[in-house]
């Protein structure tokens, strides 16, 4: 890995975990679409490590407080992200541009792993505190709602001008440094 890529995905880092301790509303965060971002670019292990790295260091530093026995769930739901940003990039091969099609197709999957993250979280609170799985979704379909809609939107208008200008700034041809899976 060249040194810009290096300093690259450590910039991104330092702004997955800078957002991600701001307060905001809850449920609108930019940490998955870096997380996928990430993935994408730089391979799936690279995406998963900053997923459960960022919701690791969340989990004690949260302005929403410390996680506690659902930070393995936070964890294992952004390395999902951000493996599956890796997985979307080796579907997609070299042979291929950006087209309203694939803005539709990232937003699709934005909305799918968002509510796939929300799932295992709902469930990650509802294990430990004895609460049906049924009652913690039913629970938390407001923040759902709220999370995959703003991720969808984030994911469909931003995400491949984020691949853009990263490849613009690195000076390269971004499809061509992604490791494998």
């Amino acid at each position: 890995m060249r040194c810009k890529h290096v300093a690259l995905l450590t910039v991104m880092a330092s702004l997955c975990v800078g957002i991600q301790l701001t307060p905001r509303p809850p449920n609108i965060e930019f940490t998955s679409i870096i997380c996928f971002l990430v993935g994408f670019l730089f391979g799936t292990l690279f995406g998963a490590l900053l997923g459960a790295l960022t919701m690791f260091i969340n989990g004690f530093l949260s302005p929403w407080g410390f996680a506690g026995i659902i930070m393995s769930f936070q964890m294992f739901g952004m390395a999902l992200m951000g493996f599956m940003g890796g997985l979307y990039r080796k579907s997609l091969g070299r042979n291929f541009s950006t087209s309203k099609i694939l803005n539709l197709e990232v937003s699709f999957l934005a909305a799918f792993f968002t509510l796939i993250y929300d799932i295992i979280t709902n469930i990650g609170w509802a294990l430990p505190t004895d609460t049906a799985i049924i009652a913690a979704l039913i629970a938390g379909a407001w923040f759902t709602i709220v999370h995959v809609v703003s991720n969808t939107l984030l994911f469909g208008t931003a995400f491949f001008g984020l691949v853009r200008s990263i490849g613009n700034w690195l000076g390269e041809d971004v499809w061509r440094f992604q490791k494998g899976v």
